[in-house]
C-alpha cells in the first residue's frame, strides 16, 4: 500500500517540477526577456487548502534591494544542506540559470549589475497585490504571518509599531507570531495585540513568574477551509531573553518547548484537527530538529533566519517552507487533505519584483499615509555610497563595516562591535543614502552607542560566545543571528572547534599589534542587551559620520581568517 510518505515524495518532485524548482514558469526566462505579473502569479491551483507564508518583512512598507548573503555556514547534520548552500552552488542545486530573474531573486553574485537589469523587491502595496490574487483563485486561503513585522524602520520605531500594525490589518492575516515585536516593551506589545482583528499565537510564550502558558497569546486556533478543520499553532522565537534586551519584557518567557508542543499538537489532534500548521519564528535548522523531535505536525512555516527556497524541505511526513524577508517574497502551499492527512501539495515561492506586479491601490494609499507625518526626514540626503551596502553573511557585511568605521571615528575607539542582526536592505553603488536608509540598518529601541573599555581576554569571550550561539553543532543551542561584527580588529576562526577554541590570532589594526588579554582597549558598540545603556543613538553616529565622508567607498574586509569548513 502506498504511503503518506510516499504521497509527499511525488508531490516534492511535482514541485521541482513545476516550472523550474517550484518557482513557475518565469523562472525559465532567461536573462533579458521581459518578466510579467500573470508569470509571476501562474499555479494551478490544487487540493482543498491553500496557505499564503510572509515573515520578517521588518517594517519595509517600500520597494528595496536585499542581497541574499554570501556566506552561511551550516554545522553539524546540516552541513553543506539548504539553506546553508549559497551562491553558484545554489543555482547549482536548484537548476538556476546565470544573469536570470531567480539568480538575481536569491544568490548574491553579480547582484549591483543584476540589481539594475531587475530593480527592486518587495513592497507591502506588490504584497498586498499577490495577497488578493491568490484569494481571488481560493478565497479562503489563509494568510500567516511569521513575526520580526513590527520593527525596523524610521516610521516603526517613532509610531511604536502602529505604522505596520495599520498596515497589516489592511493585509487581513489570519495569525501571526513574534520575535522583535517584544523589543517594544511588553505594555506596548500587549495593547497592540489586544486591538488586533486577528489572532495572536505562540505555544512558548510563558508566564516567567508561574511557568504557564501568557494569557496574552493563544497557543493555537482553528480555521475551517476547504472544508478541512486546520489547527495554526504558534511558535515565538525561542531565545528572546538571550538575543534581546530581557529587561523589556520580564513577565514573559519563551523556550522551543517541545513537550508543549507535542502536548499542543495532540490536543488539536483530538478536537479533530485534520492539518497542523505550525506557525514558526524558530529558525530553520531549529524547525527542522523539532520536525525531527515533535510528531504529528504536517507544514512548518519557518521564519527569523530570513532563508529563502524554492522547494520544501521534507523531515519526516513534515515538509518546512521558507519564505524569506524583507517582503521580498510571498510563499504559496496548496495542500490536498482528505481523511484528516494531508496527502499531497503544490508550493510556489513568489518573488516580489516590484517593477514587474502593480502596486494595490488601496494599499499603497495606506502606507503613503503613514509615511506622510515622516517624509522629510525619510528623504532626506545624507550622502552617497560608491559601494554595495549589504548585511546579510556570518561574518560580515558591508553596512557594518560602514557602522563599525562610524564608531570607531565618531566614539574615538580602538575597536568597535556591530551586532550580527540579519535585517536591513541595501544599496547600489550610485545610490544616496537617505536618513531612511541609515535607519532601516539600525533602528531598534536599544540603539544606544556605548563607549567602555574591555579586556583583551574578555573580548575575547565575546566572541567565543557568540561563535558558539551560531556554530554549535545542535541547532537548539544556535540562540543569535550572525557573528558580531568587528571593526578595528582582526581575528581568525577555526568553525570546527569546541566552545571557547574557535577563536585565535586577534590582531589591533591600527598597530598590527596582538591582543593582549590583560590590557584595557577602548571599545564601542551598539545594541547592548543590557539596561540602563548611555551614548548617542546609533543612528545619529553613523548619519554624522557619513555626512563628514560625503561619498562612502569602501575596501573588502578582509580581517576575519575561517576554517573548519
Amino acid at each position: 500500500m502506498i504511503s503518506r510518505r510516499d504521497f509527499l515524495q511525488v508531490s516534492m518532485a511535482a514541485s521541482a517540477l513545476y516550472g523550474a524548482s517550484g518557482f513557475g514558469n518565469w523562472a525559465k526566462l532567461a536573462a533579458q526577456q521581459a518578466l510579467t505579473q500573470d508569470q509571476l502569479l501562474e499555479f494551478d491551483t490544487f487540493g482543498n487548502v491553500s496557505l499564503i507564508h510572509v515573515t520578517d518583512i521588518h517594517a519595509q512598507m517600500k520597494p528595496i534591494y536585499f542581497r541574499e548573503p554570501e556566506i552561511n555556514i551550516g554545522v553539524g547534520p546540516n552541513k553543506g544542506e539548504v539553506p546553508h548552500v549559497t551562491g553558484a552552488d545554489f543555482r547549482k542545486l536548484y537548476g538556476i540559470d546565470d544573469g536570470s530573474p531567480s539568480h538575481y531573486a536569491l544568490t548574491y553574485n553579480d547582484f549591483s549589475a543584476l540589481a539594475k537589469e531587475y530593480g527592486r523587491v518587495g513592497g507591502l502595496d506588490r504584497v498586498a497585490t499577490v495577497v488578493k490574487a491568490i484569494r481571488a483563485a481560493r478565497p479562503d486561503a489563509l494568510l500567516l504571518d511569521g513575526g520580526d513585522t513590527w520593527h525596523g524602520s524610521y516610521t516603526c520605531y517613532h509610531t511604536e509599531g502602529q505604522d505596520m500594525v495599520n498596515v497589516m490589518n489592511a493585509l487581513k492575516p489570519d495569525a501571526m507570531t513574534f520575535h522583535w515585536e517584544f523589543t517594544l516593551g511588553q505594555d506596548r506589545v500587549r495593547e497592540l495585540v489586544e486591538g488586533l482583528p486577528y489572532d495572536a499565537l505562540g505555544q512558548n510564550i510563558f508566564d516567567a513568574e508561574w511557568d504557564e502558558p501568557a494569557a496574552d497569546f493563544k497557543p493555537y486556533e482553528f480555521y475551517e477551509r476547504g472544508g478541512v478543520k486546520i489547527a495554526v499553532i504558534g511558535q515565538a522565537f525561542p531565545y528572546m531573553p538571550i538575543a534581546n534586551p530581557g529587561w523589556m519584557f520580564p513577565d514573559y518567557s519563551f523556550g522551543i518547548r517541545d513537550d508543549n508542543m507535542q502536548q499542543m499538537v495532540n490536543e488539536v489532534r483530538d478536537q479533530g484537527a485534520e492539518l497542523v500548521v505550525c506557525l514558526s519564528h524558530n529558525g530553520f535548522d531549529v524547525d527542522k530538529k523539532m520536525a525531527g523531535m515533535v510528531s504529528g505536525i504536517d507544514v512548518i512555516l519557518s521564519g527569523h533566519t530570513h532563508d529563502a527556497l524554492p522547494e520544501p524541505v521534507l523531515v519526516g511526513d513534515t515538509i518546512i517552507i521558507a519564505s524569506g524577508s524583507n517582503g521580498k517574497f510571498v510563499s504559496r502551499v496548496d495542500l490536498d487533505v482528505r481523511d484528516g492527512q494531508m496527502m499531497g501539495f503544490r508550493h510556489k515561492l513568489i518573488p516580489i519584483f516590484s517593477d514587474v506586479i502593480e502596486p494595490d491601490g488601496e494599499m499603497q494609499a495606506l502606507i503613503d499615509e503613514q509615511r506622510a507625518p515622516y517624509a522629510s526626514d525619510l528623504s532626506e540626503v545624507i550622502g552617497q555610497t560608491d559601494s554595495l551596502l549589504y548585511r546579510r553573511g556570518n561574518f560580515n557585511g558591508s553596512w557594518d563595516d560602514l557602522i563599525c568605521d562610524a564608531l570607531l571615528s565618531e566614539r574615538d575607539a580602538e575597536i568597535a562591535m556591530s551586532p550580527g542582526v540579519r535585517w536591513g536592505p541595501s544599496l547600489v553603488p550610485g545610490d544616496d543614502i537617505t536618513r531612511e536608509d541609515i535607519w532601516n540598518v539600525t533602528s531598534m529601541t536599544y540603539g544606544k552607542a556605548y563607549r567602555s573599555e574591555m579586556t583583551g581576554e574578555f573580548i575575547k569571550v565575546i566572541l567565543e560566545d557568540v561563535a558558539d550561539n551560531i556554530f554549535n553543532p545542535d541547532p537548539y543551542y544556535q540562540q543569535g543571528g550572525d557573528m558580531v561584527r568587528i571593526g578595528g580588529m582582526a581575528y581568525a576562526i577555526d568553525i570546527s572547534k569546541p566552545q571557547g577554541e574557535r577563536i585565535s590570532d586577534m590582531t589591533l589594526l591600527s598597530t598590527g599589534e596582538a591582543i593582549d588579554p590583560s590590557r584595557n582597549y577602548v571599545v564601542a558598540g551598539w545594541a547592548s542587551v543590557n539596561e540602563g545603556t548611555e551614548g548617542p543613538q546609533i543612528w545619529d553616529v553613523v548619519e554624522n559620520h557619513i555626512r563628514k565622508l560625503g561619498t562612502v567607498s569602501l575596501e573588502p574586509n578582509t580581517s576575519v581568517k575561517v576554517s573548519g569548513l
